[in-house]
């Protein structure tokens, strides 16, 4: 079964941690069963990458993509990230990819508008 990775950076205030565990939920139950989805922090807060992958392994994921959330597309969502979840993956026999930062996307853009517009 495929799994997402939703990876965010972490922040100290925990409302800001709980938001990406409801994203997480919320993507998963839209998925209708079809995909895994487990939240995990850059830093900051748990679970980490390496609790997250671990995780998704844990719910029986054959493959993960690591979605970094709301991230600029830079330092973190270019290097950091893929090297962190490069690493997490070590301990487990499960492929995974990293995909670009969901931070600029025209469906976002759209929503956005969508919002402003209702």
């Amino acid at each position: 079964m495929k799994a997402i990775l939703l990876i965010d950076h972490g922040s100290r205030r925990g409302e800001a941690n709980e938001m990406l565990v409801d994203v997480a939920a919320l993507v998963e139950r839209l998925s209708n069963g079809a995909v895994l989805v487990c939240p995990a922090h850059m830093e900051l807060a748990e679970p980490s990458i390496a609790q997250g992958f671990a995780e998704c392994v844990r719910r029986g994921a054959t493959e993960v993509i690591a979605v970094p959330y709301m991230l600029s597309p830079g330092r973190h969502s270019t290097q950091d990230i893929p090297r962190m979840v490069g690493e997490a993956a070590q301990t487990h026999a499960v492929p995974f990819r990293v995909t670009p930062a969901l931070g600029l996307d025209e469906k976002l853009a759209a929503v956005v508008l969508e919002r402003a517009n209702g």
